[in-house]
């Protein structure tokens, strides 16, 4: 370590200078996009089947298609709009992400501010001395006196290898990723309360389903009764259908524990306590399914979805804390200069003669620190680590959207065959009525008919539901 007044010359100057606009490590560059140009490994049909009931209709996939920031409208629930737009005022998640996000501006200004720019303190002093002029060697007796001083002192460090502005360039990678972590928790946010919505809608429907069934079988319960106290039926028939209206009863309890549980997820989603009430009661019948779905190619993908962003923003940190890890090894020069004055007397404290300055330059070079090597390889470790990460962050996105994809399209075959049922057991219903009516069908039968006909709805309601979330899940997957 080297200790020199200023008197540098005007060529030593100007190395300092240019060496000073040095940065070393190597300067990040965005990971290349997938090299896949589709999703799964057989193409997906760019129009679902279309199916004769209510959500049935046949969506489109469109590459390219814009896609509106709040993808949710689409799905043409004023109420459901509504929730979602107090849930990103109230939610205490999207507050929290808000607060670090700003907490990480405010670090990378005050890194900035104290890197940047020269640091500039000022400061005032006094004390009281006794000074013995034997402890130099001289005769006199011991002297008390008070000394004052004022002085205004800068300091500077020229960052040679340029650590300073790789760490700088860290924090402002972190910026970002508090960023996108923000805007995940949005998308995130806005896509669990549709899914619950289309939940408490799907288990409604079940709900009233399931009671219908079980008036039918009460009703052919009694019947039985009847026909065994007429000598018509055995007392096992019964046991049997009084065994299966039990087992139906037990259902409600658990279909209605479920949607109430999904008006409570949704009233914290939405920032609020359970007991506050004030939930929208959603319906299938207030949801409209998308006609149009957007798609995006994979390269574009990258760019849309917050997660892959964060993880890059991380990948970015990984590599501009590798450069500070490697300016440790090289030169760091510290500038420093103070102006002031000394008095014995407050009153000559700014007088002539009292001035006092320095100029002090200071150059340290590690010659043996074995620590800095490891820690410079642990720092590419590091970064070897994050690039790793964004390669599964990516690869988990691309089976996001298959995923999505062939549920959308497979989905949408399974609601058609379960219409296809439904009609079935309507019209079967019909004609059980009808026979009825003409005494030709018993009441049994026609009783049997309705549960049938109840138990086809609880399944054409959870594939109605199911084609609702595919269109919430593709949105999602897409990074919108």
């Amino acid at each position: 370590m080297k200790r020199w007044l200023a008197t540098s010359s005007l060529p030593a100057a100007l190395i300092v200078i240019s060496l000073a606009g040095c940065t070393v490590g190597p300067d990040f560059r965005s990971p290349a996009p997938p090299d896949v140009t589709r999703y799964t490994a057989t193409p997906v049909s760019q129009s679902t089947t279309l199916a004769p009931t209510q959500l049935g209709e046949s969506q489109q996939l469109i590459t390219g298609l814009p896609i509106k920031v709040q993808w949710w409208q689409n799905l043409d629930s004023p109420a459901l709009n509504q929730l979602i737009e107090q849930a990103f005022k109230a939610s205490p998640t999207l507050a929290a992400a808000t607060a670090t996000l700003r907490q990480y501006q405010e670090l990378y200004a005050a890194q900035a501010g104290s890197t940047q720019y020269p640091q500039v303190d000022a400061g005032v002093g006094a004390q009281r001395q006794r000074f013995n002029p034997g402890a130099l060697g001289q005769t006199g007796d011991a002297r008390e006196f008070n000394l004052y001083n004022a002085s205004v002192g800068v300091r500077y460090n020229l960052d040679l290898a340029g650590g300073n502005r790789r760490a700088l360039e860290a924090l402002a990678a972190q910026v970002d990723y508090r960023r996108y972590e923000l805007d995940a928790a949005r998308l995130s946010l806005a896509g669990n309360i549709a899914t619950a919505a289309v939940t408490r809608a799907r288990l409604a429907a079940e709900i009233e389903a399931t009671a219908a069934m079980l008036r039918a079988q009460e009703d052919q319960l009694q019947i039985t009764r009847e026909r065994v106290r007429l000598g018509q039926a055995a007392p096992g028939e019964v046991l049997a259908l009084q065994t299966q209206f039990e087992q139906t009863r037990a259902e409600l309890p658990a279909l209605r524990k479920q949607m109430q549980q999904s008006e409570h997820l949704l009233a914290v989603l939405a920032g609020r306590a359970p007991g506050a009430g004030g939930i929208p009661a959603f319906t299938l019948a207030g949801f409209r399914l998308p006609a149009e779905l957007p798609l995006v190619v994979p390269s574009e993908l990258v760019r849309r979805r917050p997660d892959i962003q964060a993880s890059e923003a991380l990948l970015h940190v990984a590599n501009a804390e590798y450069g500070v890890a490697v300016a440790k090894l090289y030169p760091q020069i510290n500038l420093s200069a103070s102006l002031g004055s000394q008095a014995l007397t407050t009153g000559a404290l700014f007088g002539s003669g009292s001035a006092v300055w320095s100029l002090v330059g200071q150059l340290t070079q590690p010659l043996f620190n074995p620590g800095l090597p490891a820690e410079k390889r642990a720092a590419l470790a590091a970064f070897d680590a994050a690039a790793a990460n964004y390669q599964s962050v990516v690869l988990e996105a691309l089976r996001n959207v298959a995923d999505a994809l062939r549920a959308v399209e497979n989905d949408a075959q399974a609601l058609t065959a379960l219409a296809a049922a439904n009609e079935a057991s309507e019209g079967s219903l019909r004609s059980i009525e009808r026979q009825y009516q003409l005494g030709a069908a018993s009441y049994e039968q026609l009783l049997i008919a309705q549960q049938q006909a109840q138990q086809t709805r609880l399944g054409l309601a959870a594939a109605q539901a199911q084609r609702l979330a595919d269109s919430i899940a593709l949105y999602q997957a897409m990074g919108t």
